[in-house]
């Protein structure tokens, strides 16, 4: 093979699947006229999907669209770049879990020329955090089409019954309303979260920042035993473990945290704007009517919350189709189908539409005014930028769970922080 295996593709699998190791399948020819888009399962790739004709049309291209699952979207990737397939040419891909992986591999083609030099694309609009997230080593791998941001959901009447006459502005404040509120509220814990090893690092992130630490510092090293990492460990463990559900377990995700939220049993949640309306909508929330929404509270550092881009467009380097894929992208990227992305409920990654009044037409008012700070203060990732992210989760994630539970969380950083080194040290062999 002329590149390193994805995830440990086999010569086998990649013969199997009637493909050779220096490409396969009918490439369609440079520059055809058809152009084959892989897309995954979301509400964005169904409005792009209805609006294809209009492309079509306009461009005199014929799009097929291969549209998958999380999974099958992974293993179709794993095998066909693996093998240099050319029968890719724009692809749907999560920057944050494959993205080094296929830029150090060289799986997606350089987009820095085309996208800065393209006047009437205004690559400028596009925020800061999620470029961040779909550049290596300088160059531009992928254009970002969904964000999320982190922000702070909370419960205005209890608020309201406590004498708050506004959301936490401050992490010190947050952890003064928690414990105020649940004293006024018997069975209402202060606070939940994400508990989880693993699922917990992309919502932990946003205090780690906050605090002014991060994954690894400025010359790749790992970083999470600084001063500033600790202090964000003891923090998050410490308002989970003093304010949290009782009998708090150490496993939730998202869906456990967010359940306990909407059956009234938290007063506030920090958790991605993206799953608002699990919230807001009276079918699956008792409390839709009363919750509220805020920018992420502000520590020694400022307000930093994640904004990262969920998935981007990238096209495939062994594609003889780039200019046509490019002119899917610079379409479906554009602004005309951001706006119309934005206003069906797909949060974009240009800041023309959060500043359009048309673009936030859709979301609750303080919902729309939290996420537009965080696409001005955001940090563009939420977990390690690494290959093996999985991995990392896991090692990074353990502070988390051990100051959750009261044990010594700067000594549980320190042993994260040197197997997190050991870890990159390895992944740069």
């Amino acid at each position: 093979m002329r590149r390193r295996s994805i995830i440990g593709t086999s010569l086998a699998v990649v013969a199997a699947m009637g493909l050779s190791a220096c490409g396969g399948g009918d490439d369609g020819g440079s520059g055809s006229n058809t152009l084959r888009v892989t897309l995954v399962n979301h509400v964005w790739t169904e409005n792009i999907k209805k609006a294809l004709p209009e492309f079509e049309k306009q461009t005199g291209l014929k799009v097929e669209v291969t549209q998958l699952g999380e999974d099958q979207l992974s293993d179709q990737y794993n095998v066909k770049l693996n093998a240099g397939s050319t029968d890719l040419d724009v692809m749907m891909y999560r920057p944050l879990q494959e993205g080094k992986l296929f830029a150090k591999n060289k799986y997606l083609a350089d987009l820095t020329d085309k996208a800065k030099s393209d006047g009437a694309f205004e690559f400028s609009d596009f925020q800061a955090g999620p470029v961040q997230a779909t550049s290596y080593e300088d160059k531009l791998v992928g254009v970002p089409i969904i964000t999320e941001q982190e922000v702070l959901y909370y419960r205005k009447d209890l608020l309201e019954k406590s004498g708050f006459t506004a959301p936490p502005k401050t992490l010190d404040e947050l952890k003064a309303q928690a414990a105020k509120v649940e004293a006024d509220n018997p069975g209402v814990a202060g606070f939940v979260a994400r508990t989880g090893k693993s699922a917990a690092v992309t919502q932990f992130s946003s205090f780690l920042y906050s605090f002014g630490g991060d994954f690894v510092d400025a010359s790749g090293k790992a970083s999470v035993n600084t001063e500033q990492a600790k202090q964000a460990y003891a923090y998050y463990g410490g308002l989970l473990r003093d304010h949290g559900p009782e009998n708090i377990s150490t496993d939730m995700s998202w869906s456990e945290a967010m359940a306990i939220f909407t059956q009234g049993k938290a007063a506030f949640y920090t958790e991605a704007n993206s799953l608002y309306k699990n919230a807001t909508d009276p079918a699956k929330s008792k409390v839709s009517d009363t919750v509220g929404f805020a920018t992420f509270p502000a520590g020694p550092a400022g307000s930093k919350p994640y904004n990262v881009p969920s998935w981007a467009l990238g096209i495939n380097d062994a594609s003889k189709n780039k200019d046509n894929a490019w002119k899917f992208i610079q379409w479906a990227a554009g602004k005309d189908q951001s706006l119309a992305q934005q206003k069906a409920g797909v949060p974009g990654a240009r800041a023309s539409v959060w500043a359009n009044p048309e673009g936030t037409s859709t979301y609750p008012k303080d919902l729309a005014e939290a996420t537009a700070v965080s696409t001005t203060n955001g940090v563009g990732h939420d977990r390690p930028l690494v290959v093996k992210v999985a991995e990392a989760r896991e090692i990074v994630g353990q502070p988390i769970v051990d100051a959750i539970t009261g044990k010594d969380a700067a000594a549980s950083a320190d042993a994260a922080n040197e197997k997190f080194q050991k870890f990159l040290d390895d992944e740069a062999k």
